[in-house]
């Protein structure tokens, strides 16, 4: 069977753009704000995007493990099982790095920087003179309610992001599996 007609190359193929898009994830994560209300949500699209790497590579070690029993029922050498071994493996350490990183940055961030800067909003907000606290409230009143409003439509611009990269990664799963299926039917076939 060549590799563009075997089940293993169209899931590994799959799996493959999405830990290039978890990586490309990453690297954004990387290179914003720290505490940032974005990157929180990055890290969480993050941890969601591995668990599901990591299980689509379990199903396709399971995959490699029933091939593996009887490789000359399934028309695979040793040497080619071996390959698809070392690429999840290759996949799950990726997947464990970005994993390990983000779990590492939520740490630090919601420990050290983040009670540092409560101290220092909860500094802020002490006034100075009671005629200098009314005018500056009402600027902040204004600056919050803009604040807010502003956040409100980023909030519903990421939900709306976040609504169509589910409906891919659905859209992803179910490929996946009927893949998964197929495979399953070809080798009771043969």
């Amino acid at each position: 069977m060549s590799s563009a007609q075997d089940p293993f190359y169209i899931v590994k193929e799959e799996i493959q753009e999405s830990i290039n898009k978890l990586l490309s994830t990453f690297h954004q994560w990387k290179h914003m704000p720290v505490d940032s209300q974005e990157q929180q949500n990055l890290a969480k699209e993050l941890l969601v995007g591995c668990e599901s790497i990591d299980w689509q590579v379990d199903e396709l070690d399971k995959a490699i493990a029933v091939a593996a029993r009887d490789p000359a029922w399934y028309g695979i050498e040793a040497v080619e099982l071996d390959k698809r071994r070392r690429w999840t493996t290759t996949a799950r350490a990726q997947v464990g790095n970005v994993k390990e990183t983000v779990i590492a940055g939520k740490e630090v961030d919601g420990t050290s920087t983040s009670n540092i800067n409560g101290m220092r909003r909860e500094l802020m907000r002490l006034p100075n003179s009671s005629h200098q606290f009314d005018r500056s409230n009402q600027y902040a009143v204004q600056n919050n309610d803009d604040l807010i409003s502003s956040e409100s439509d980023r909030q519903l611009l990421l939900i709306k992001k976040q609504d169509e990269e589910l409906d891919e990664l659905s859209a992803s799963v179910e490929r996946i599996g009927g893949v998964g299926l197929t495979i399953h039917e070809e080798l009771l076939a043969q």
